[in-house]
C-alpha cells in the first residue's frame, strides 16, 4: 500500500531529473569555490560522469540512496511490500547493474571512479570535497612517478 495517492506520486515522479539534482549542485558549488574546474555530464564517457576531471581521468557521480539502490536488501524488502513491487525492484537492479558496468568501463579506460551518496553530500560536503582532492592528488603523484619512470 502506497502512502501516496496515485496523482501524488505521478507529481513526485515526475519532478525527479536525471542532471542538475540538489546533490550535484551542491558539491560542484562547493569544488567550484575550491578552485576545482570540471565538466558537467560528459557525453563522450560511459554513464556520463555527474563531474568529471578530464586531465586526471576523474569521474565523479552523485547516486541518490533510493535510484541506486543503496543498503540494497533493506530497501528491496521496502519495494516488496510497495505498490508494483515487480517494476520497482527490477528498476533499481538495473541501474545498480548499470552502475557497475560504467565502473568497469571506465577503469578499463584509465578512468579512476568516485560515487558519493546524496545525503554524504548533503551532510558531508566539505569531506566529499576532501575526497575528491586527495584523489586528485594521488593521481598527480602517480603520472609524476610515471614520467619519471619512463625518463
Amino acid at each position: 500500500m502506497s502512502r501516496y495517492t496515485p496523482e501524488q506520486a505521478h507529481k513526485i515522479m515526475s519532478s525527479v531529473h536525471s542532471k542538475g539534482t540538489d546533490i550535484e549542485v551542491k558539491l560542484r558549488k562547493a569544488l567550484w569555490n575550491n578552485g576545482l574546474r570540471y565538466r558537467k555530464n560528459l557525453k563522450t564517457l560511459p554513464g556520463k560522469p555527474d563531474i568529471a576531471f578530464t586531465k586526471y581521468k576523474l569521474a565523479v557521480f552523485c547516486d541518490s540512496e533510493f535510484w541506486h539502490g543503496k543498503d540494497w536488501e533493506i530497501l528491496k524488502s521496502k519495494l516488496e511490500k510497495g505498490t508494483r513491487p515487480d517494476f520497482w525492484i527490477a528498476k533499481i537492479e538495473r541501474n545498480r547493474n548499470r552502475d557497475m558496468q560504467t565502473n568497469q568501463e571506465l577503469e578499463y579506460m584509465g578512468w579512476t571512479v568516485l560515487r558519493f551518496w546524496g545525503k554524504e553530500i548533503l551532510s558531508q560536503t566539505d569531506k566529499c570535497v576532501r575526497v575528491i582532492e586527495e584523489t586528485i592528488c594521488e593521481i598527480k603523484l602517480h603520472n609524476n612517478e610515471s614520467s619519471v619512470l619512463q625518463k
